[in-house]
């Protein structure tokens, strides 16, 4: 799978750009701020349908604009397919495929595979347990799209059942929680849909990780990845009527907690990736160059476990060869140098290994020209 074609408008800072790529090695090469970042997440966003960089949609539509579009042509072993996405501020996004409207933008998830780095991911390390939550699920939907309604479904019902929960101290002092207890079955079946596929995942993600681990860093401590669920010990269960049953047994044990606090105390949302560095736990603990090891190896690891799936993600590399020392930069241009396509944006020529042989376009004063 690569993108052959990608042409944006009113996207970040670009009024428009049209940018042709080749399968195989492409660099966009530019000083900071020349906008390179911004091409490469329109890239992603065609395929998450979010931004590596910001939580919502408003920042992408470029500055006294009222929308945005984003355009692709993808090639898929023999069929070219164009992907579409039109961005508006206070009305419903639009998708299309091959010209024709989507009923739903997430109708386009799937289509486009990309895996994508960039320095924010050393977060996945660092930061909070949402970052790997949403690792996770980009995975998830990536392979598996319809999973994004089950995910969506369960975000909808995880707000309803807060707002209840937030208004529920007269029914604490004696009322009726009948109607609790509905939503805690409807957010039991659902999060159980949503665990089940995030233990299954990860099951599957783990010795791809490890390996890509080992290849950036031998001389280090391995490295695993464990879920850890809400729910208790799960790791035996592999039923969603199982999973459903222990959700529902620990929102009953932690029933009076939820309505001192108003939030929902168990569920996915609440769950942790944990990574694990040698005997312990990665984060706090790991070295500068050790979390950006495992953080790359996070991202390698999926762009792994797609590929086993039939067909090579693209794979996008943001600003990070930088960030790199010269043992990792090599390390990583010889994982990644036989997927059917590698975008990568550095600063200077001499960030990009010279093995990494392919198309250079330079980025500069709003223009794109290639070599």
């Amino acid at each position: 799978m690569y993108v052959r074609h990608l042409s944006v408008a009113d996207f970040r800072s670009w009024g428009s750009a049209d940018v042709p790529f080749d399968p195989g090695v492409n660099v966009l090469i530019g000083r900071n701020g020349e906008g390179k970042t911004n091409l490469v997440e329109a890239i992603g966003y065609l395929a998450t349908l979010s931004s590596h960089r910001v939580a919502g949609d408003a920042p992408l539509i470029r500055r006294g604009a009222t929308s945005a579009i984003v355009r692709a042509a993808v090639v898929s072993g023999d069929r070219e397919l164009v992907l579409e996405f039109e961005i508006t501020t206070g009305r419903a996004n639009r998708a299309r495929l091959n010209r024709a409207p989507l009923g739903r933008p997430r109708d386009l998830l799937g289509v486009l595979r990309t895996v994508l780095f960039a320095p924010e991911d050393l977060a996945l390390v660092r930061g909070d347990p949402s970052e790997r939550r949403r690792f996770l699920d980009e995975v998830l939907v990536m392979r598996t799209p319809r999973l994004a309604g089950v995910k969506a479904d369960y975000d909808r019902i995880l707000k309803q059942r807060n707002t209840l929960l937030k208004s529920a101290a007269a029914a604490r002092r004696g009322g009726d929680l009948t109607t609790l207890e509905v939503w805690d079955e409807h957010l039991a079946a659902t999060g159980a849909a949503l665990l089940g596929a995030r233990l299954a995942l990860v099951a599957e993600l783990r010795p791809y990780v490890a390996a890509a681990y080992a290849d950036l860093a031998p001389s280090s401590e391995p490295v695993d990845v464990t879920y850890r669920s809400s729910a208790g010990d799960v790791s035996g269960m592999a039923a969603e009527s199982e999973l459903a049953a222990a959700l529902l047994a620990e929102i009953g044990q932690r029933r009076a907690a939820e309505l001192d606090r108003g939030i929902s105390l168990v569920g996915p949302h609440r769950d942790e990736l944990e990574l694990v560095l040698g005997a312990g736990a990665a984060r706090g603990y790991a070295s500068h160059g050790e979390s950006w090891s495992f953080a790359l190896a996070l991202r390698i690891g999926s762009f792994e476990l797609l590929r086993s799936d039939g067909v090579d993600p693209v794979l996008v590399l943001d600003d990070v060869f930088a960030e790199l020392d010269v043992s990792r930069r090599t390390r990583l241009a010889g994982l990644v140098a036989d997927a059917d396509q590698v975008l990568i944006t550095a600063a200077v020529d001499d960030d990009v290994p010279a093995s990494l042989v392919g198309r250079r376009l330079r980025v500069a004063d709003g223009t794109v020209v290639p070599e």
